[in-house]
This record gives C-alpha cells, sequence and structure tokens, in this order.
C-alpha cells in the first residue's frame, strides 16, 4: 500500500493532490471496500512520509468529493455505494426518501421548448410539439450524484414555477405518474463539465442512462437522459430463471 500511495507521476502537481489521486486509485481497485475505514492521518503520515498537513488536504479533497466521510470519534471511511433497482420504475427523490436519505436539487434551467428530431422520435410526438425542458444536479444532502437532463410534453406538467424538486410528484398531480418505462445504462467518462458539476475528476467513470417512461395506456411521458457518478452508484436487478423448453428440437418446428 505504502508504493501505491508514494507514487509521483508530475513533480508539478501539489503533493496533496497526488496523495488523494493516489487514495482514490486504491479505494477504485479495491483497496480499501466501502464502508471500512481509511487508515489515520497518522498512519499515512508514517507510511508515506508526508506531513499531517499534506494528510489533511488529501482526506478533506475526497470528503469534499463524497468519496469519504468522517464518523466523529471513530475516524474517516469509505463511502458506501448506494444500490439503486434497475428493475422498479421510481424516481431519484423517492429512492433516496426509501432509504432513509435527504434528496436535493440544484436546477440548471426549466423551459419550455419544441422537441429535437431524437426527442420527437421518442416521445412519439410531433417535432412542433410543446415540451419542457428540465436540467438538474440531483444531491444526497450536499453531495452532487447526478445531472439529468428530461424532456416531457408540457401538457402532462402543472405550470414550470409551480415545479418541486420531484419530477414524478409533479406528474402525479394531473394523473400522469409514468407506469411502466425502459431504461439502457452504459458506462462512460465524465466530461470537463460534468466532472465539475459533480466534484470528481476528468475522465472519472460515470454510468450514462436513457430513459423513456409511460403511462399505462403505452402514451409515452418523459424521455431523460442522466449521468450518475461510477464512484457510487450500482444499478440492481432481479432475476428469474428463463423458461426452458424441453423434448426434442423437433417438436418446436
Amino acid at each position: 500500500m505504502r508504493e501505491k500511495l508514494t507514487s509521483r507521476e508530475d513533480e508539478s502537481t501539489p503533493l496533496y493532490m497526488q496523495l488523494a489521486k493516489n487514495l482514490r486509485k486504491h479505494i477504485g481497485d479495491g483497496g480499501i471496500d466501502p464502508g471500512n475505514a481509511i487508515p489515520s492521518e497518522r498512519e499515512l503520515s508514517e507510511m508515506t512520509g508526508m506531513s499531517r498537513v499534506t494528510i489533511r488536504k488529501a482526506i478533506e479533497q475526497l470528503i469534499d468529493e463524497g468519496l469519504l466521510f468522517r464518523k466523529q470519534g471513530a475516524g474517516t471511511f469509505v463511502a458506501p455505494r448506494i444500490e439503486a433497482q434497475g428493475s422498479t420504475l421510481s424516481g431519484f427523490s423517492d429512492d433516496a426518501l426509501r432509504r432513509g436519505e435527504k434528496p436535493g436539487v440544484i436546477w440548471m434551467f426549466k423551459n419550455y421548448a419544441t422537441p429535437t428530431e431524437d426527442e420527437a422520435l421518442a416521445l412519439e410526438t410531433a417535432p412542433t410539439t410543446k415540451v419542457a425542458r428540465l436540467g438538474r444536479v440531483r444531491l444526497l444532502g450536499t453531495e452532487p450524484l447526478a445531472i439529468e437532463h428530461a424532456v416531457v410534453p408540457a401538457r402532462f406538467l402543472p405550470a414550470l414555477d409551480q415545479l418541486g424538486d420531484s419530477l414524478y410528484a409533479a406528474l402525479g398531480i394531473g394523473g400522469f405518474r409514468p407506469a411502466i418505462g425502459r431504461q439502457r445504462i452504459r458506462a462512460s467518462l465524465a466530461t470537463p463539465t460534468e466532472a465539475a458539476i459533480l466534484s470528481i475528476q476528468q475522465n472519472s467513470e460515470i454510468l450514462r442512462i436513457e430513459r423513456l417512461t409511460r403511462l399505462s395506456d403505452g402514451t409515452p411521458v418523459e424521455f431523460t437522459r442522466s449521468a450518475y457518478r461510477g464512484d457510487r452508484y450500482d444499478f440492481v436487478s432481479d432475476l428469474n430463471a428463463a423458461v426452458v423448453m424441453t423434448g426434442d428440437a423437433t417438436d418446436a418446428r
């Protein structure tokens, strides 16, 4: 562990930033499991030969990123990963409240527009349809975890100045809460802008999620593209065994 934490690639980079990078990589490689404590400042200082001030600044940076957190009187710990049910149709706020956590939002924009060609295709609507375009940073406490860009036909929502933190709650006001949906998840790397918004390093792993939800009659109601922090999220799905056909293969002809 000592060799990993003391490696230096760029002497022009402040020492605390190099240590933060090495700690981040060590944790990401499985060196310290989520929920476990990292070595104390004194132990890290002895391991690396760095001052307590340098150690403290590196740890503070990783706390600001949400990778670490402190427990009063107990030490500093690796933040546990969040398990989101990939097979359940629910919103960020509902998921957070279900886990006993406090969701929050920073609005980047909310305005009316017409859909782009691919948005109109996804929502199965005319390119002249009035839609609400909603851009938000999703928070747990004060920690930014995701960036969401949603497009919703305006007729399904109350006035934009009446929107709260939860999009699904707003859709439910008029009886338009989604009933079914499909989402695609793929791994990617954070752009410089995404990294700045999410307080992570450029090119950190993120999960890009594209979600289309529908009313119970099949009418598309929401098209959302999101970027979730890959260091904090696991999307989990329950699996059932597939039906296995028995008998001679010729019987299925």
